[in-house]
């Protein structure tokens, strides 16, 4: 969930104040605030001109490119915050690896960027762009979500509605013109993030009389957005759907697709629906952008936690012919261990967590994935924190690195965009993915094996991840 409300301390116009005052007056002052952006609601901490290039902006490259390679996504609480000693220790190790970046313009750390029409507040992303700046990421900006007034919310500095179902709807069709117009004005902001992800989820669209998703509502606002971007500077790349490709029991019946299945599960049709439909009808696109797990909706792991990474590789597989395969393949988040109530991931060990996430990884290539977004679960204290990739940023020992950044890390600069991989062999128990210079081993099982790998023997720990060269 997105950064909540604040007390903005903000002061309304009260009519009421106007009494006495002769009836041309209250006229004229009625009809003044009816003129002001949001109708008279709130302005205090915005600013009109959100177009204004913000800070020192990194240098892009000549020409971008649509794949940026393996990083993570920003959530919640993130090093932007917190001790400034441990801060500067997360900024240190990032800027070591370089990896992908991305960051939400509303929730997930960032506060609303319009609280009314015309007038922004981008103080919270500012500050995350800055980070990236400062650890020399590549930004990626995901254009979700939308401010309280575009989807029959209340306007004003203040009154942003953060639950989760109201972040999580999708702007009224009326205002797709605003979002849009939104869009653009992140883009002239942040001249040097270069890459826009279109929404999140299809969050809020979904069609309640059809039982499906609004897929035509999504690729209407798409279309607005892309073109609005490309207006801005035609290099910028964009990309969509970022559906949640589904899964369902291999028994089921209902919505299961009849032809993209195995034991992992089948697909869920309404999905593929939504992205053929997509396909068909956008705009344009630079890259395609698809998220999931590798657990059914049921959050079954099927045969088993490895096994069932195998629908990476065949969702990414069915992706890559809907498009051509000209378009480069991202998953903007992926999962491989089904949380608790509290959306919590606490039952592996961080051995076994990293074992199955190198699987999944493995499998996402396969199918023909150059870029994905680990989402980091960052927490705000605590020494605990499970997946994540740095220890809390709250006191000033924090921020140090823990194995699942090693993973993301080590993986971006072994497997880029555009590696050429290599068939190499490898005994049933353990996964592999290999470039002419390195061979990533993943070993299955939760005990101690001896095992052959690309004709070299070693021994592996349970669940042990491990690096060769070649």
């Amino acid at each position: 969930m997105g950064r909540h409300g604040w007390d903005s301390g903000a002061r309304r116009w009260r009519l009421t104040a106007l009494l006495g005052v002769s009836a041309a007056v209250v006229a004229l002052v009625v009809t003044l605030v009816s003129t002001l952006p949001g109708g008279g609601a709130s302005t205090e901490g915005t600013s009109p001109d959100g177009d204004k290039v913000h800070g020192t902006p990194a240098t892009p490259p000549q020409e971008p490119q649509p794949d940026v390679g393996w990083g993570f996504t920003h959530t919640q609480f993130s090093a932007d915050e917190g001790s400034a000693a441990a801060t500067a220790r997360v900024q240190g190790l990032l800027k070591t690896t370089s990896l992908p970046q991305n960051q939400h313009i509303m929730g997930w750390g960032a506060d609303n960027p319009e609280p009314v029409k015309g007038r922004y507040d981008f103080a919270a992303l500012d500050r995350r762009v800055d980070f990236v700046r400062a650890s020399g990421g590549t930004p990626v900006i995901t254009l979700c979500c939308a401010p309280d007034w575009m989807k029959g919310g209340e306007a004003g500095a203040g009154n942003t509605d953060w639950s989760q179902s109201a972040l999580e709807t999708a702007p009224d069709p009326e205002h797709y013109d605003d979002f849009a117009a939104l869009a653009a004005t992140v883009a002239k902001r942040y001249p040097d993030v270069r890459h826009f992800i279109v929404w999140n989820e299809f969050k809020g669209f979904w069609n309640d009389a059809e039982h499906r998703w609004d897929h035509e509502g999504y690729t209407k606002l798409y279309n607005l957005v892309y073109r609005a971007l490309k207006k801005v500077d035609a290099d910028i790349m964009v990309g969509g759907p970022y559906l949640v490709m589904d899964s369902v029991d291999p028994r089921q019946a209902e919505n299961a697709s009849r032809t993209l299945k195995g034991p992992w599960g089948a697909m869920d049709q309404r999905v593929l629906d939504a992205f053929s439909y997509w396909n068909e009808h956008k705009a344009g696109a630079d890259f395609v952008v698809v998220d999931g797990s590798s657990y059914t909706k049921d959050d079954d792991l099927l045969p088993d936690e490895f096994a069932a990474t195998d629908k990476f590789t065949a969702v990414g597989q069915w992706v890559r012919r809907q498009t051509g395969g000209d378009l480069p393949l991202w998953w903007a988040e992926y999962y491989v261990e089904p949380s608790d109530g509290n959306d919590d991931r606490h039952g592996w060990s961080e051995a076994r967590r990293g074992a199955v996430q190198a699987a999944g990884m493995i499998a996402m290539v396969k199918g023909g994935a150059s870029s994905g977004f680990y989402w980091n679960p960052e927490e705000e204290t605590g020494p605990d924190c499970p997946g994540c990739l740095w220890t809390p940023t709250d006191t000033g020992d924090g921020g140090g690195k823990l194995p699942m950044y090693d993973l993301v890390a080590r993986f971006n600069a072994e497997f880029p965009p555009g590696t050429a991989y290599e068939t190499v062999s490898a005994p049933a128990d353990v996964r592999v993915l290999a470039s002419d210079r390195t061979v990533l081993v993943v070993n299955t099982l939760d005990r101690a094996i001896s095992t052959e790998v690309d004709g070299k023997r070693f021994d592996l720990q349970a669940y042990e991840v491990k690096w060769l060269k070649r």
